[in-house]
């Protein structure tokens, strides 16, 4: 385990410091980049005798058009605080944030005719249609007359609120999906080049959260899209970039693929036998990798962490093929890392190492 801290801690070194050189070299060439987060920071003052909390702690960070950037954490991460300073709602304690090439500070009645922005929390009127928001948010964004409800037809279709009269209703009536379809609505109408989503998909079916990635896909063709989730298959469906933000700073950025290579360095190995015969599988399971480790036992079902250096899957099989010409083998699998361990295994170590340093 303390190789593991350590392998950790150095990576974590050298991925914060990353984002921020990048960041630098942006800001000197002040090339094209739809977002450029320049050392942002949160701190709230301590009260009562309570030390003050750092919310968002030097985030540096550089997107391009076209993209869609995930931010996954925790719950009280940060990440809403994040996008609260992205959006003008709260004002950075330090550090700033360049949006199409305009400061968050100075040029925020410029930055909204470019912004869509869907909270975490639906901002609707109970007593207005779905027809009506998008007029008004379209109106907001200085659509006029045959544009502008063309717009809001395309809104209402793209998010599946147009047909059997629902455009219609009053918003106080749709079911919790339907207001998340909504917001996702509002938030691009206007073809804004930044967008802003808070957990988009809260809430909605299988079938509604298919529909809501489709329009997100189609969306980021030609903007940049920051979206913050607790949804790992929607941050692998969505996300060119991911970063994994934990106690206010972000640990690591990467596509999926190069975090679940970076951090998910081994193998899970399940075998169910007879509770007899649990010794035999360990020992099975030591012989092809000594540095295993069980994670699981109970009652003849046993997990182990394998490292991948040490096991090829061709051994495994062969191993196993073995093992049932002994003793009856119930069940068995092998599976490779997914980002759901890369993110538990992230978020655990970097709060340990922050309280350690």
């Amino acid at each position: 385990m303390d190789s593991c801290h350590h392998s950790f801690s150095s990576s974590f070194s050298r991925m914060k410091h990353f984002p921020r050189e990048r960041v630098e070299q942006l800001l000197e060439s002040s090339t094209g980049h739809a977002v450029i987060c320049d050392n942002l920071e949160k701190v709230y003052p301590g009260k009562d005798g309570n030390p003050e909390k750092f919310a968002v702690r030097g985030l540096s960070l550089a997107l391009p058009q076209g993209e869609c950037f995930g931010m996954l954490g925790p719950n009280g991460a940060g990440k809403t605080t994040f996008i609260n300073m992205m959006i003008g709602l709260i004002k950075p304690s330090s550090g700033t944030v360049y949006a199409q090439g305009m400061d968050i500070r100075t040029d925020m009645d410029m930055i909204y005719t470019n912004m869509g922005v869907c909270p975490q929390h639906d901002l609707l009127w109970e007593i207005l249609t779905g027809r009506e928001h998008l007029l008004f948010y379209g109106r907001l964004k200085n659509l006029k007359g045959a544009d502008l409800t063309q717009a809001v037809e395309e809104s209402l279709k793209s998010v599946n609120l147009f047909h059997g009269g629902v455009a219609d209703k009053k918003a106080g009536k749709y079911s919790g999906g339907m207001k998340r379809r909504l917001s996702v609505a509002i938030s691009l109408i206007g073809d804004p080049k930044v967008v802003y989503m808070d957990e988009p998909s809260t809430g909605l079916d299988p079938s509604s959260r298919s529909n809501l990635w489709n329009v997100v896909k189609r969306a980021k063709q030609d903007r940049a899209i920051i979206l913050t989730t607790h949804s790992m298959e929607e941050a692998e469906h969505l996300c060119d970039r991911l970063g994994i933000f934990v106690d206010g700073s972000l640990q690591c950025i990467g596509n999926p693929k190069e975090l679940k290579a970076r951090y998910g360095g081994s193998y899970v190995f399940t075998m169910t036998t007879s509770s007899d015969n649990e010794e035999e599988v360990e020992h099975m399971v030591r012989r092809l990798s000594p540095n295993a480790n069980r994670i699981y036992h109970l009652s003849g079902t046993q997990k182990f962490e394998l490292p991948k250096q040490e096991v090829r899957i061709a051994d495994v099989f062969q191993a196993v093929e073995k093992a049932k010409s002994r003793f009856t083998v119930y069940a068995w699998g092998l599976a490779d890392t997914t980002l759901e361990d890369v993110f538990i295994k992230v978020a655990h170590t970097a709060q340990a190492f922050n309280v350690l340093s």
